[in-house]
């Protein structure tokens, strides 16, 4: 019978891989007789991180690194990669779900659409295999696809440690000479995505009044209903001809940059793409949900484009398209313009109920009582990203930059320390209340309430 080739991408970060990455490594060093090779592009301070990984087994392990590839963006990194896979025989490719540098999710897809070969994006547990078919469990439910194909990985569990008794074993190092990558496509210049700016996020910041826990229940009845605030973007005083959206839900945000607006329904990649070249737009903007980080980077690969992941806010001057995304966790504003035709995944409000409360990792051993809480109040249950990545509850509960933005009346965080890529996610909540027993945690500079108590 032949053996299964599995190829893993793995991306170096501080040091180590990330954890999405080792989570895409362990499920495939779990594929009884699989011959696994590891690829990584990185610059040559990799080379210690990649050989640490030999020690986990048998497997070809390969560094990508070259003076030619710095600067590239996802597109860049993508075509990239696809040259030196060409060289290298696999049935599966297996990656991670986003770096923890860029958060954009977006090289995986774009790969699979330059290979051809079908992706499945946010596997949460290891495949399963019937003739030449992979199955999974992801986000969206159970998937299936034939071989070869792509698969990205939650951080569903944690890469192996090596036994003390293994050794190191020697990694090849690929230049463009082995690649043969168009150095027109590769680092800054093959990037159509360019980074014009970076400054401090500033965005959510509230005044916070503090309050007691016993004052909490008369504040919550005094705030019921009074709404969200509204969904409101500033009218550019010079606006594109025509922007095309996916779906309803980037209509507000393309109006106000937009003279016309023409919307796509959510649909293959492929009728997506032919309805895009009959409408001829000025941009494409997709909804950055879990379906719109799938099938964005696509048509990226289609179109040859720069894509820009999680834009909170739109600008043009009438000719071109500014694009604000979140960077760095969440910690800066990077301003960008793309070469080309701009794609966009924007984020856009999702309806809530009337009070959210919000669990962080701070009350992580105490989710019963949050819970019950949270019931005691008619509220719904949700979750800042570490409680999702470390299982404790489903995805579909995580608020933030990788998860949902909401619009509840309240929203009421307990245990939360206020990252910036959690409390972008909440700044069009009516009221924001925070629990938090740190006087000096950030999520009281983002609440208009804080409670300063063990929760």
């Amino acid at each position: 019978m032949k053996k299964l080739n599995v190829l893993v991408l793995v991306k170096p970060v501080g040091g180590e891989i990330t954890p999405f990455d080792g989570a895409a490594l362990e499920a495939a060093l779990s594929l009884d007789g699989a011959e696994v090779t590891v690829l990584s592009m990185a610059p040559p301070a990799a080379r210690e991180v990649l050989t640490s990984l030999t020690r986990l087994g048998p497997m070809r392990v390969i560094l990508l690194s070259d003076p030619l590839f710095a600067g590239s963006d996802t597109l860049a990194t993508a075509r990239i990669l696809r040259e030196a896979i060409r060289k290298i025989p696999y049935d599966l490719i297996f990656c991670g779900r986003q770096s923890t540098d860029g958060d954009t999710a977006q090289v995986g897809p774009c790969l699979a659409a330059l290979c051809g070969v079908p992706a499945l994006t946010n596997a949460m547990e290891p495949p399963v295999f019937t003739g030449k078919t992979v199955s999974v469990r992801t986000r969206f439910g159970r998937e299936k696809a034939p071989l070869p194909a792509l698969l990205t990985f939650e951080r569903f569990t944690v890469l192996r440690a090596p036994s003390i008794f293994s050794r190191a074993g020697e990694i090849e190092v690929w230049d463009n000479r082995t690649v043969g990558a168009d150095p027109a496509l590769c680092g800054l210049e093959g990037s159509p995505t360019r980074v014009l700016s970076v400054k401090e996020n500033e965005g959510g910041r509230r005044s916070c009044r503090f309050i007691t826990p016993a004052e909490l229940p008369a504040l919550l009845d005094e705030l019921a209903g009074k709404g969200a605030r509204e969904e409101h973007y500033p009218e550019a005083k010079k606006k594109l001809p025509h922007i095309a959206v996916i779906g309803e839900r980037p209509q507000k945000r393309a109006a106000a940059v937009a003279k016309r607006v023409s919307v796509i329904r959510e649909t293959a990649p492929e009728a997506i793409l032919r309805e895009v070249k009959r409408l001829n737009p000025d941009a494409v903007l997709f909804p950055a949900d879990l379906w719109g980080r799938r099938t964005a980077p696509a048509l990226q690969a289609a179109l040859g484009c720069g894509l820009c992941a999680d834009c909170t806010d739109l600008k043009t001057d009438g000719k071109t398209l500014f694009l604000y995304r979140p960077a760095r966790s969440g910690n800066v504003i990077a301003e960008i313009r793309s070469v080309g035709l701009p794609l966009a995944t924007v984020r856009c409000p999702e309806p809530s109920g009337d009070r959210i409360v919000a669990a962080g990792r701070g009350v992580s051993a105490e989710l019963d009582r949050v819970r019950a809480f949270g019931d005691s109040l008619g509220a719904e249950v949700c979750c800042s990203r570490p409680l999702v990545d470390d299982g404790l509850l489903p995805y579909e509960r995580q608020v933030g930059l990788t998860g949902r933005t909401v619009t509840p009346s309240v929203y009421l965080a307990v245990g939360i320390s206020g990252a910036v890529r959690h409390t972008c996610a909440v700044e069009n909540a009516g009221a924001v209340i925070a629990w938090n027993p740190d006087r000096s945690a950030r999520i009281f500079d983002c609440a208009d309430y804080g409670v300063v108590a063990p929760f």
